[in-house]
């Protein structure tokens, strides 16, 4: 009876991960939310706005600047990421290609430049702490390989809110995410998956398109 009974067990938990992973899988690839559609507007930070995606890995072309400049992947969150950079700020970056996770550099040194971004990057836990209008990268996790990238947009003291395109189906434009302030300074900021921010070089910060 033991072994019958684990036996049962083991298949109907075999099943369940089954159904959950066919469950994921259609989720990254089919807008399973009826109440939106891709393309749509769900919220807007300084003016820029944020469009639902649905499906995590649906894609719909590719937005474009006038002069060609490659702004991303319509409606991934490096989509919004740059579209908010170069419409704010008119900031380009050399390397206009890439995955979320490409946007942190872990040879950078905390506060140096990363060149491929033209952008100062920060590191979790290190001297600087975010601020309105940084880029917060994502690493990947295992339903997203890709990893994933927001904008700060608005910092508490225990807390960051983030502006975010394509969290998901069923997810939210806006998070907060816990912030610790250590006994020398630093910031630590949601969990590990959070990599650092990267900022506006000062010059550049000062003066954003209105």
């Amino acid at each position: 009876m033991p072994r019958f009974i684990t036996r049962r067990a083991v298949v109907v938990l075999a099943a369940l991960v089954l159904v959950a992973l066919l469950g994921l899988w259609g989720a990254s690839r089919f807008n399973v939310n009826p109440t939106h559609a891709p393309g749509e507007v769900i919220d807007q930070f300084e003016g820029v706005p944020v469009y639902y995606n649905g499906a995590i890995n649906h894609v719909d072309g590719r937005s474009l600047a006038p002069d060609g400049y490659n702004i991303g992947l319509r409606w991934q969150c490096v989509e919004f990421v740059k579209r908010y950079y170069y419409e704010r700020h008119q900031h380009r970056m050399p390397e206009a290609r890439g995955h979320a996770k490409a946007f942190f550099d872990a040879a950078v040194a905390d506060g140096a430049l990363n060149a491929a971004r033209n952008l100062v990057q920060h590191r979790n836990g290190g001297a600087s702490g975010p601020a309105v209008g940084d880029i917060v990268v994502f690493a990947p996790w295992l339903f997203n390989p890709y990893g994933h990238v927001a904008i700060v947009s608005r910092v508490d003291a225990d807390a960051v809110e983030i502006v975010q395109q394509n969290p998901g189906p069923f997810g939210t434009s806006r998070e907060r995410l816990p912030r610790v302030l250590t006994t020398d300074g630093r910031t630590q900021l949601g969990t590990e998956r959070v990599l650092g921010w990267l900022r506006l070089p000062a010059a550049a910060a000062a003066s954003p398109k209105l």
